[in-house]
């Protein structure tokens, strides 16, 4: 399993259209994802790399474990 790093912005909001998720609203620098049977929305800043606590937290909302992650991921 590889560890868990920084990934580029756009890269991650691929991941988020992957797996269902579209993007809601903007708010200030804030992109807000959500789809169907989320208990609450998945946010990142609109910064150029999403740092690493920011996608354990991500993660964490959409229930899904870092093995899954990283299967969608190297399909990007």
């Amino acid at each position: 399993m590889s560890r868990l790093t920084p990934i580029k912005r756009k890269k991650f909001e691929m991941f988020l259209r992957m797996i269902g998720c579209s993007l809601k609203r903007i708010k200030g620098d804030h992109l807000i994802y959500s789809r169907a049977g989320l208990k609450r929305p998945v946010i990142i800043t609109a910064d150029a790399e999403v740092p690493v606590f920011i996608i354990r937290n991500n993660l964490r909302t959409l229930n899904m474990s870092l093995e899954e992650y990283f299967t969608i991921i190297e399909q990007l």
